[in-house]
């Protein structure tokens, strides 16, 4: 790819993470000021780093995230799946911009 969308718009706030939180996965609010991997339903953000029980989570801007199914450029409804992926879901998803697919490694790049 020619261009990139890295440090676009990117906002990272910190939070207590408890221990399913790992770099690179969805994360949701668990508790005040707190979060957790999610597998399932609305995500806030993407986990940049863990420190001593402190996430780093990016809550706007561009993210690379793994994916499942199928996705397709443009606005679209997505939602956490298991693994900490995100997928379609036009029911209960939340609307990002894929700007990139790498379906070899089924990896998105979604701006949040």
């Amino acid at each position: 790819m020619k261009t990139s969308f890295r440090g676009f718009n990117e906002q990272i706030a910190s939070f207590e993470a408890d221990s399913s939180v790992a770099a690179g996965k969805v994360v949701g609010i668990s508790a005040n000021g707190k979060v957790q991997a999610v597998t399932s339903g609305a995500f806030c953000g993407v986990c940049k780093k863990v420190r001593d029980g402190i996430a780093a989570v990016q809550l706007e801007g561009y993210v690379r995230v793994p994916y499942t199914g199928s996705l397709s450029l443009g606005y679209q409804k997505v939602s956490a799946t298991t693994g900490s992926k995100i997928a379609v879901d036009s029911t209960n998803g939340r609307e990002h911009l894929i700007v990139d697919i790498d379906s070899n490694t089924n990896i998105a790049g979604i701006i949040l």
